[in-house]
C-alpha cells in the first residue's frame, strides 16, 4: 500500500476524526449550501462525465420511446441540492431515485427545485429524499440497479469507507453498478477550518488511496471496470471507479 501522504492543499493533517464528525460536517453543510452550490455546480463536467458511463450500462428510457421501459432504481449518496446528478438521473422516466443526503439544508434545496408542489413536477413519484447519515442508510438486499456517491464518501473515516462499500454490495442487484469517487493520496483524515472561505465551512476527508481504495473495493466483492485518477479543481486528485457486481 502507498506511504502516508500529504493532506490537499490548504488542508492540515488528523490522526483521528472527531467524535462528533457527522454533527460538524452537516452543520458546515447547512452553513455553506448556497455558496458550495454556486461553486460547484459549473465544474460539474467530472460528474456528468462518469454519470454518463455509468448510463451506458443501464436501461434509459426516453419519453418518444415507443418499447416498454425497464425500471431502473437508483441510489445516491450525497445528493446535495440534487443539480446537476440528482436531475439527470430522474429526466430518464424509467429511472426512481433515492437521494440521501447529511445537510438538511441541501435536502430542503433538493426538495424545492426536483419536487416543485404547484405545478407538480415530473419527479412526483420517482423520487424519495432521505436526511441523513449514509452509512445509517438501512435497504433490503438487492435493491438498487445503481448506487452513485460523488465528493461524498471521502467525508467518512476510512473504516467506515470500507463498512459503506460492504454495505453498497449488499443493496445492489446481481449485476448492479456502483458509481464514486475517493481520494487518490492515502489519507487518514485532512480537515480545513474555513473551506471556501467560509468561517463555518470546517470540513474533513480521508482516503487510502488509490491503490487501497481499489484493493477494498475488489475485496468486497465488485469487479472494477474503470479507474480513472483525475485532477479536480480543488488541487487535488481524485480516483474515479465504476464497478460491478457479479450475477446476471
Amino acid at each position: 500500500m502507498a506511504a502516508q501522504t500529504a493532506p490537499p492543499r490548504g488542508f492540515e493533517s488528523v490522526h483521528d476524526p472527531p467524535a462528533d464528525l457527522k454533527t460538524r460536517l452537516k452543520a458546515s453543510y447547512d452553513a455553506i449550501a448556497p455558496k458550495y452550490n454556486k461553486w460547484t455546480i459549473p465544474h460539474s463536467s467530472t460528474r456528468l462525465r462518469y454519470l454518463d458511463q455509468l448510463l451506458s450500462y443501464l436501461p434509459t428510457t426516453t419519453t418518444s420511446s415507443s418499447s416498454p421501459p425497464t425500471p431502473v432504481s437508483v441510489l445516491e449518496i450525497g445528493c446535495g441540492c440534487g443539480v446537476p446528478t440528482t436531475q439527470k438521473l430522474l429526466s430518464y422516466p424509467n429511472f426512481s431515485v433515492t437521494a440521501n443526503d447529511l445537510s438538511s439544508a441541501q435536502i430542503a434545496l433538493a426538495r424545492a427545485s426536483l419536487l416543485p408542489d404547484d405545478p407538480p413536477g415530473a419527479a412526483h413519484g420517482r423520487l424519495t429524499l432521505l436526511e441523513g447519515d449514509m452509512l445509517a442508510l438501512d435497504f433490503a438486499p438487492a435493491s438498487f440497479d445503481a448506487v452513485v456517491g460523488m465528493y461524498s464518501i471521502i467525508h467518512l473515516p476510512r473504516a467506515e469507507q470500507v463498512e459503506m462499500l460492504r454495505k453498497i454490495e449488499g443493496w445492489l442487484k446481481p449485476g448492479g453498478w456502483v458509481l464514486a469517487n475517493f481520494a487518490a493520496e492515502e489519507v487518514a483524515g485532512a480537515e480545513k477550518k474555513d473551506w471556501l472561505g467560509e468561517e463555518k465551512g470546517w470540513m474533513f476527508w480521508s482516503g487510502w488511496g488509490s491503490e487501497g481504495t481499489l484493493e477494498k473495493v475488489k475485496e468486497v466483492g465488485l469487479e472494477v471496470v474503470v479507474e480513472d485518477t483525475v485532477e479536480d479543481v480543488v488541487d487535488a486528485k481524485f480516483l474515479w471507479i465504476l464497478a460491478r457486481k457479479s450475477g446476471s
